[in-house]
Formats: C-alpha cells, structure tokens, sequence
C-alpha cells in the first residue's frame, strides 16, 4: 500500500520507531523542527521535512494531501496539532498525552468526516483497549492498570530515567488524579495512595494515583470501580512530591537574581539531564491490567501482565515500542478502512470491535510486545 501516504509529526524517541514501522508498508514521511531528531531516522525508508509544528497554520499547511497524520507531538502541543490536522480534513492517530478533553473536537471532526484515534499509546491506550474489549462481552465491575517505564540500573538519587520530556512526566506528578470509586468520581493528588506490588524478574515496585483513565471516564460510566496508578522504584514518589510540595513545578514566574523565571522551567531542565534515557540503557515497561466481573452469571477476573525490554537488534527501547506499536496498528487499521468510525474515536471503541482488538494484539505479537492473559 505504497500509495498511502502518512506524515508523521515529532520525531523523538516514539515518533521515529513509529515512523520507521509504518514506512514497511507506506510511504512516510517524519516532520519535526529539530534537525538532530530526524537524522536519529538514520537509513530508515522515510522522508524528512524541518517544520515547526507549534504553529496550527504550518502543521494545516503541511498535512495536506496526505491519507493519514499520526500525532507524536509534546503534550503541550497536542490539541492544537490534532485540531488543526482535523481542520485538514486529514484522519489521525494521536498519542500525545495533552491535559485537555480530546471530546472537545468531537463535533468537529463529525462534520470534517474524519476519525480521529487519540491517546493509542500503552497506557492510556491498551489498557483503555484491554478494557473496552471485555466491557463489550461482560459486566465489569472492577478495572485497575499499573504500569510503569524504568531503568534496569538505579541511580541515586532518582532510580528513575524519563522515556519522554521531563515537562510531560512532571505533568503526570502535578495533575490530580481521577478515578472511580463505587460509581463515584474521586479526585486525588497524583502521587497519593502509594501502594507496593510485586512484579516476577523485576522485585517489588511502589504505585501511586495518576491521571491516567482519560476518556475511560466519558466511555465507561457502567464500570463502578476504576483507576490507574504509575510504577516506580519504592521512594521514588516520596522524594518527588518534596520537590512539587516546596513549589519547584510551579508556573508562576519569581524573581531570581534580577530575572524573572518559572520554577518549572528550572526544574525541568536540570531534571532533563539526570533523567535523560540514552540510547545504551537498558529499561523496561512493565504493565498489569486487571479487569473483574461477571460473565455469564459466573465471576470472572481477567488479568493481562507486560514485561517488555529495550529491543537491542533495533535499539528500540520498550518505551518507544509499547507505546508506538498499538498507534501504528491503529494506523493500519484506518488506513486500512476497518476503521473509519467519523468524531473522536478513543482506543476503548477499538477494543470492543474482535476483529480489530486481534489485528492489535497479533500486531503487537509480531513485533515482540506479549501481554500475558490469564483468566
């Protein structure tokens, strides 16, 4: 299917693997304003274009005319660049983590014919596709995801290298956290309710609330019990709510020796060197998914558990696979026409179709990313 043509915006760590697995099948192209992150395509069969893609006019501009825009994008940018490719026309796969309600273009992408798949990372986006394929065939009653993307080796005092921006992980430990409880909506810190489990071939880890059950909230109003919390190495959360609890994520600018700065942006950037993932660390996603219910009269737990490493033939870190894997293969499923279900489409409408969950999931198995189910 060469004559299908995918632009691909961002070319960082998930950006490019995605770019690299489409261009198999398509005829792809990688934009990105830093010229640094598309020579790292290195002999990929994908073409390059230098764009600035904080700027809804130049990303409308530079859609046009292709089948398919995947988003790959900060989540700061994220919205914008998903109105302005559905202002296109264009139809998108999207796993940029914005804090804002993707449903808020609904309507607009209803009356532009597009769909738009958005949040099609690992979690959110399997764990929400997980969910939405056994909402569809039992009656869920309890559903919790636990995932998590660390380094093999800790390093004090953090233990914690950043597969994304540090400004997108500090997002994850400043927005509070949603979830549902006995069909209530409950609000609490991130980082809160900190809990330990055990994981076989990686130890105990520690899990704390997040944001991360997204349109799950919109989607699911008959699940009475959800959440999702993050995994990290234990201590780690602790020595992170110190830093927000003393304002060093703040937005407000302050006074630092006759200059004006955001703590945030401070942070950020010291952060960024102690937290910077290279190429040569080994890391690891892990993610336990665990869905309870009732399935023809009878209980019925259905649990799906995630160890995956950095690939060393590709030098793909499972971060990079995890997450760009299930956008791809919702890529293919649009470009494909299995999917073409018009307005905001969240992984969780995929999940609940069979043919399309198996298309995902064999698509995952064929590149090396196995869920283990039980139950």
């Amino acid at each position: 299917m060469k004559n299908k043509k995918v632009i691909v915006l961002g070319s960082g760590m998930v950006g490019r693997v995605m770019a690299a697995d489409l261009a198999a099948d398509f005829d792809v192209t990688a934009a990105d304003l830093r010229e640094e992150s598309l020579a790292r395509l290195g002999d990929a069969p994908v073409k390059r274009v230098a764009a600035d893609l904080s700027s809804p006019a130049a990303v409308r501009s530079l859609v046009e005319g292709f089948d398919l825009v995947v988003g790959a994008v900060p989540g700061s940018m994220g919205l914008a660049t998903l109105r302005a490719s559905i202002e296109a026309g264009r139809n998108v796969v999207d796993i940029s983590f914005f804090p804002e309600d993707a449903f808020l273009l609904d309507d607009l992408a209803k009356a532009r014919g597009v769909t738009a798949v958005v949040d099609c990372g690992v979690a959110p986006g399997m764990s929400n596709m997980i969910l939405g394929y056994h909402a569809a065939r039992m009656e869920v009653q309890r559903f919790r995801c636990y995932v998590g993307g660390l380094p093999v080796v800790r390093q004090f005092p953090f233990d914690y290298k950043a597969p994304f921006s540090p400004a997108d992980v500090i997002e994850e430990y400043v927005r509070p956290a949603r979830y549902v409880e006995n069909g209530c909506l409950v609000v609490r810190p991130a980082l809160s309710d900190t809990e330990l489990l055990d994981f076989p071939g990686i130890g105990t880890l520690e899990a704390f609330n997040s944001d991360g059950l997204r349109s799950l909230l919109r989607t699911m109003p008959s699940v009475p019990d959800m959440i999702e919390k993050t995994l990290r190495y234990p201590g780690h959360a602790a020595l992170v709510k110190a830093l927000r609890e003393s304002g060093f994520f703040g937005r407000e600018e302050i006074a630092v020796g006759g200059a004006r700065v955001r703590p945030l942006d401070v942070t950020s950037a010291v952060l960024f060197e102690r937290w910077r993932l290279d190429d040569a660390d080994d890391e690891f996603t892990v993610m336990r998914i665990v869905v309870a219910g009732a399935e023809g009269g009878r209980a019925r737990t259905v649990v799906y558990d995630l160890l995956d490493r950095r690939d060393r033939a590709t030098g793909y870190s499972s971060m990079a696979r995890t997450t760009g894997f299930p956008a791809t293969a919702a890529a293919r499923l649009v470009l494909c026409g299995k999917l073409s279900q018009p307005g905001i489409c969240p992984p969780e409408f995929i999940g609940r179709d069979e043919g399309c969950f198996r298309f995902v999931m064999e698509h995952l198995e064929a590149r090396g990313v196995r869920y283990a189910r039980s139950g």
